[in-house]
């Protein structure tokens, strides 16, 4: 038997500071779940908004490549893709959210400037860059918010697998003992009350 679950006036005591204690760390758990959430909600909105935009910006990019394509040639469209620099700028960074660290995406935003000749080129093939460019940005940013969302679920549903142990199993443990505790102490008081009254009887009669 756990000594700790005696009916002792300090193991009282501790069965209160720990139910104090469980039902705090509920509160901070409960509260963190709900930022946790309120942070992962924005989350999911921005990258709705974000492939909205993915979608639209790779359909007109495209549509400028195939224009290119059939202006141009195929061949000499992928020849010039060639010539395209590897994007070798982006850095992760992290920031902490209630303990959860998700990433923070930066690359250098540079001017876009042509790597094939205007001379031989048509108008389509620009637009067909810039387009590509913004999807290029935009992808980022969305690789940036799902990795986010991802770790953001994933500590959510440890926060919540903790508030839960704390409310169903811990509160209700040290509720119960203390409850316990404090009624075996009661009805050894009224024992030692009773037997007292009943030795100063005895004495009086005496």
């Amino acid at each position: 038997m756990d000594p700790n679950t005696f009916p002792t006036k300090g193991n009282l005591i501790l069965a209160k500071n720990s139910l104090a204690l469980a039902k705090q760390g509920y509160e901070l758990m409960d509260k963190k779940r709900n930022i946790l959430i309120r942070e992962l909600m924005e989350l999911i909105g921005q990258a709705t908004d974000i492939q909205k935009e993915i979608d639209m910006t790779f359909t007109s990019a495209y549509q400028a490549l195939q224009k290119a394509n059939i202006q141009m040639g195929i061949h000499e469209v992928e020849s010039l893709s060639k010539n395209v620099p590897v994007e070798n700028s982006i850095t992760i960074k992290r920031r902490s959210v209630m303990g959860t660290e998700i990433p923070k995406v930066e690359y250098e935003k540079k001017e876009l400037k042509p790597t094939y000749s205007f001379y031989g080129t048509k108008m389509s093939l620009d637009e067909a860059c810039q387009k590509f460019e913004k999807v290029k940005e935009l992808a980022i940013r969305l690789a940036q918010i799902e990795t986010s969302a991802y770790r953001l679920a994933y500590n959510i549903k440890k926060t919540q697998k903790r508030a839960n142990a704390l409310q169903n199993i811990t509160i209700p443990k040290y509720e119960a003992l203390t409850k316990s505790i404090q009624g075996s102490l009661e009805e050894k008081e009224r024992e030692e009350f009773i037997r007292l009254k009943v030795i100063k009887r005895m004495k009086g009669n005496g």
